[in-house]
């Protein structure tokens, strides 16, 4: 007998509505996105999360990088358009900070020691931002709305 017709059972000879659900993980774990990344000067970019942060994670710079199309690093991006992230190139202590600016942790200034480049495209892409009141997230915190690419002005 073939399952040709029967497409519920193409891979498996028990039906899909009789297996047991299982549950990623993935979905189900909730952390703060960046809604918005704007620059509001030549070297201050306003950062927006959707939910309350955990301080420690969201003010630790390195757990930024920013993609640009230029060539070289000499702006405020550390990383190019076609490469990966990786703890090499993420935004260093030694060039720029990050602090909260309100009392509901969802708004941060990233201030640079150099200024963006005027016309040039950047992507601010945040990982391992927790929650508030937890700690540990291990993955990116920005998402399909996310408004995190600008043009330097």
């Amino acid at each position: 007998m073939t399952n040709f017709l029967l497409p519920h059972l193409t891979f498996s000879e028990t039906p899909y509505w009789e297996k047991t659900n299982k549950v990623d993980n993935r979905l189900t774990a909730t952390h703060p996105i960046l809604t918005e990344a704007r620059q509001i000067s030549a070297n201050q970019l306003l950062l927006t999360y959707d939910q309350p942060t955990d301080l420690a994670s969201a003010t630790k710079i390195t757990n930024y990088w920013i993609r640009s199309n230029m060539e070289d690093r000499t702006d405020i991006s550390s990383v190019g358009m076609g490469d990966a992230l990786t703890m090499a190139n993420t935004i260093r202590s030694d060039k720029g900070t990050i602090m909260p600016i309100d009392q509901a942790k969802t708004k941060f200034m990233m201030n640079f020691r150099v200024n963006a480049v005027t016309g040039v495209v950047y992507i601010v892409l945040p990982c391992f931002v927790s929650l508030e009141g937890q700690s540990g997230y291990t993955g990116a915190n920005w998402g399909p709305f996310s408004r995190n690419m600008f043009i330097g002005i």
